[in-house]
C-alpha cells in the first residue's frame, strides 16, 4: 500500500465520525482521464477532505514554505503533494500541474488560493482558469459546507462536469475561466446550504 493510500485510510478512519462527512456528487467525477477538482477553501482540513472523500487520488498544489522544512516536506511529497510560490506565476508549478493532467491523473485545486476566514467565497486566482483552458480536463466544481464541528454534520458537494467546449467557444481569458468556476462552486453552495 503506498504511503498515499494509508494516509488517506487513516485520516478518513477519524475524519467520517468526527465531522459526519457527507458525500453527494461523487458519481460525478470521471473514473479515468484528467479531472481537476476546483473546491472553495475553508479551513486546513479541506485538503484531507477532499482526499478522502473523492473517487480518484489527487495531487494537491501546496504553499513552498511547507517543504522547507524536511519531514513535512517529505511526508507532503509522499502524500502527491508539490510545492506552488505563491503570489507569483510560478512556471514550475504550473508545468507540474499540466504534466499531472496530462497523465491523465486528478489534481485538486483552491481557486481561491487560501483559506477564507469568514466561509464567505473568495476571489479566485487566474492559476485554476489557465489549468482549465490549457488542459483536456474535466473540471468537477467542489463545494465543501461546514463549519467544521466536532459531531455536527459537514457536507462535501462534487457538481457535474462543466461545458469546457462551451466555454473554450468564446475565448475566455483564465481569470474569466476562474470566475466562471467559482460561480459552479457558489451555485452548488447556494442549493446544498439547508
Amino acid at each position: 500500500m503506498s504511503l498515499y493510500r494509508f494516509a488517506r485510510f487513516i485520516v478518513a478512519l477519524i475524519l467520517f465520525p468526527l465531522y459526519r462527512i457527507t458525500i453527494i456528487g461523487k458519481e460525478n467525477i470521471p473514473i479515468k482521464g484528467p479531472v481537476i477538482i476546483c473546491s472553495n477553501h475553508i479551513s486546513n482540513l479541506d485538503p484531507p477532505v477532499v482526499g478522502i472523500t473523492s473517487p480518484r487520488d489527487i495531487y494537491f498544489m501546496a504553499k513552498g514554505e511547507l517543504f522547507e522544512k524536511p519531514f513535512l516536506g517529505k511526508l507532503l511529497i509522499g502524500i502527491r503533494a508539490f510545492p506552488v510560490k505563491r503570489g507569483l506565476a510560478d512556471r514550475n508549478a504550473l508545468r507540474k500541474g499540466l504534466g499531472i493532467l496530462k497523465k491523465g491523473d486528478a489534481l485538486g485545486l483552491f481557486p481561491e488560493g487560501t483559506r477564507s476566514k469568514t466561509g464567505k467565497l473568495g476571489k479566485p486566482l487566474a492559476g485554476v482558469g489557465f489549468f482549465a483552458l490549457r488542459s483536456e480536463a474535466a473540471i468537477i466544481p467542489c463545494a465543501i459546507i461546514g463549519p467544521y464541528k466536532v459531531f455536527k454534520k459537514t457536507k462535501v458537494i462534487y457538481g457535474k462536469p462543466m461545458d469546457m467546449e462551451q466555454y473554450r467557444a468564446t475565448k475566455p481569458s483564465p481569470q474569466e475561466m476562474a470566475d466562471a468556476i467559482m460561480q459552479e462552486i457558489k451555485l452548488l453552495q447556494e442549493i446544498h446550504q439547508k
